[in-house]
């Protein structure tokens, strides 16, 4: 499984860690919160890596600053929260 970005066309600046032998998590750990516009755009991405690799289930690592609306977006396009304190 390919951890680089630019394999599946995003930019360099996104963050892909492998979870499991099949998940592929998009880190985004940031101080402030995670509201809908960036949900939007995490699903996105994580329909241009399914464009690439069908079979990969996604997961997105974040910290506990996520508004309900972006968990229930998330949820309803089979992605996946693991969340981190940092």
């Amino acid at each position: 499984m390919e951890t680089n970005p630019l394999y599946y066309g995003l930019p360099a600046r996104v963050r892909l860690d492998k979870i499991a032998d099949n998940q592929l998590a998009i880190r985004k750990v940031i101080k402030s919160r995670l509201i809908r516009k960036d949900a939007e755009k995490i699903v996105s991405m994580a329909n241009q890596i399914r464009s690439i690799s069908p079979k990969l289930e996604i997961a997105l690592i974040c910290t506990r600053n996520i508004c309900s609306k972006s968990i229930a977006l998330l949820s309803s396009n089979n992605i996946n929260t693991v969340y981190v304190d940092e």
